[in-house]
């Protein structure tokens, strides 16, 4: 897969966040959202996410970071610092 820019990475995790998480449709997500608890995410959702991007990015981000991913950036730098 080509390498992706940080605004295609932005837009499909925001698609990935909205398609699991369908209350937080139509919220405007930036990359300073909080979207592991501000965003009403639990932490079952998260995991959801997580996976989701993972497969979608073909991404492994080490489970000791999932509870340091707090705002959308943060999940944008982890896609990317562990893109193959």
């Amino acid at each position: 897969m080509a390498k992706l820019t940080r605004q295609e990475i932005r837009e499909k995790t925001i698609k990935i966040i909205h398609n699991c998480v369908p209350e937080l449709e139509g919220v405007e997500l930036t990359e300073d959202s909080v979207v592991n608890t501000d965003m009403g995410m639990d932490s079952m959702n998260f995991i959801l996410v997580i996976c989701k991007l993972e497969a979608e990015f073909d991404v492994k981000i080490p489970d000791r970071l999932w509870n340091k991913l707090s705002t959308l950036g943060q999940v944008i730098d982890a896609i990317e610092k562990y893109s193959k």
